[in-house]
């Protein structure tokens, strides 16, 4: 009985070592990525969308714009491919209202512009260097205000229409533009920190 003793506890001690430390190292990833979403405007739809960089990204600035930039073209794909199939769909059926159907094509073409300036702000984020640092950010700053302006001119077409799939359409890219404005939040953050983060990258 007593020898059961001295196996067991020392198994429990270890136990309760691993999950203190696992404990430990959720706190600090959590503590990463809401340090980094402080800067932005939406910091649940920040914390929520970038908590699976915490641990690379850590304290590094260039990282956190780069993962701000990076999942905002992962759903930037998304609703665009959405709107796009709808868009066709519709053509074919004839089933859209003429003004919805103004609405979507221009938004589609909308949500292209705004692909191709995150992809080039991405392409840029990951080619900062010393020299260039200060002209680099500030054309993907540009690049990034622009995809803003895009996703904005896409939502002002639905103005005043109704029906559930508006709604849903309206919601989803509402989404990006918030995803968007946090990532360029990131990217202003990144500015202001300056070409010395470039070491620890």
């Amino acid at each position: 009985m007593t020898k059961a003793k001295f196996v067991i506890v020392p198994m429990l001690l270890a136990c309760l070592i691993f999950s203190c430390s696992s404990t430990s190292q959720d706190e600090n990833e959590s503590g990463y990525v809401r340090d980094a979403c402080s800067v932005t405007r939406y910091r649940d739809l920040c914390v929520h969308s970038l908590a699976p960089f915490s641990n690379t990204a850590k304290r590094n600035p260039i990282r956190w714009a780069r993962a701000g930039v990076s999942v905002t073209i992962a759903e930037s794909k998304r609703v665009a491919h959405y709107m796009a199939v709808i868009s066709k769909n519709n053509k074919r059926a004839n089933q859209t209202r003429r003004r919805n159907g103004i609405a979507l094509s221009d938004c589609v073409e909308c949500f292209q512009d705004t692909l191709d300036n995150l992809h080039k702000s991405l392409f840029v984020l990951r080619e900062l260097s010393v020299g260039e640092f200060d002209s680099q950010v500030e054309d993907v700053t540009t690049w990034v205000s622009a995809a803003l302006t895009d996703e904005d001119t896409c939502l002002d077409g639905f103005d005043e229409q109704r029906g559930k799939r508006v709604r849903y359409i309206v919601n989803r890219v509402s989404n990006v533009t918030c995803m968007t404005s946090n990532a360029l939040a990131l990217i202003n953050k990144l500015a202001t920190t300056g070409p010395d983060c470039l070491v620890n990258d």
